[in-house]
C-alpha cells in the first residue's frame, strides 16, 4: 500500500472521529427528526410544516480513494491467536487486493487469507498477533481504487 494511500485512510478515519460520526452515518450529536446540513426538500418542508417529522442523512460521503466499507469480528476481541473475520464491500472498488494492520511495524492481524475478493461483499480471516495487548489498532482493505479502514479494539 502506498504512503499516499495510507495518508488518505489515516485522513479519513481521523476526519470520521473529529466530526463524531456514529453508527448509520449520523452525526453523534444530532437527535431523529432533524435535518442535515443538506438543507430540506420542498416536500421535507411541505411535511415539517404540516407537523410531521422527518429525518435526513447528514453525513457528507467520504472522498474519493477512501470509500470501501470494513468490518471485523468479533470486534472486541479477548484472546491472542484468535480468528476474526473481516468483512466489508469496496465501494467502487474492483477487488480486495489486501488486508493490513497496524503500523510502525507491529501488525494486529498475522495469517491473513482472502477468501472471496468480491467487490460486492468481500471475506478474509486472520488470526490476532500473540504480541498484542489492551487497546485499539486499524485494520485497512485495500481494493484497487478504494481504501477503508476501521478499529479494532483487544481486551486480552
Amino acid at each position: 500500500m502506498s504512503k499516499k494511500m495510507i495518508a488518505v485512510l489515516l485522513g479519513a478515519s481521523l476526519t470520521a472521529g473529529v466530526l463524531g460520526l456514529g453508527a448509520g452515518g449520523a452525526f453523534a450529536g444530532d437527535k431523529a427528526g432533524t435535518t442535515g446540513t443538506t438543507g430540506t426538500t420542498s416536500a421535507a418542508s411541505a411535511a415539517s410544516a404540516a407537523g410531521t417529522i422527518t429525518t435526513e442523512a447528514a453525513a457528507p460521503r467520504p472522498p474519493k480513494g477512501a470509500r470501501a466499507v470494513v468490518r471485523v469480528s468479533p470486534n472486541p476481541t479477548a484472546k491472542r491467536g484468535e480468528e476474526v473475520t473481516i468483512t466489508g464491500h469496496c465501494g467502487g472498488g474492483r477487488k480486495l487486493n489486501a488486508v493490513l494492520s497496524g503500523f510502525g511495524g507491529r501488525p494486529v492481524l498475522k495469517n491473513v487469507r482472502i477468501i472471496d475478493d468480491n467487490p460486492d461483499g468481500f471475506v478474509a480471516k486472520a488470526t490476532l498477533s500473540h504480541e498484542i495487548g489492551n487497546g485499539v489498532g486499524p485494520v485497512f482493505v485495500d481494493c484497487g481504487g478504494e481504501a477503508g479502514v476501521t478499529l479494532l479494539v483487544t481486551h486480552v
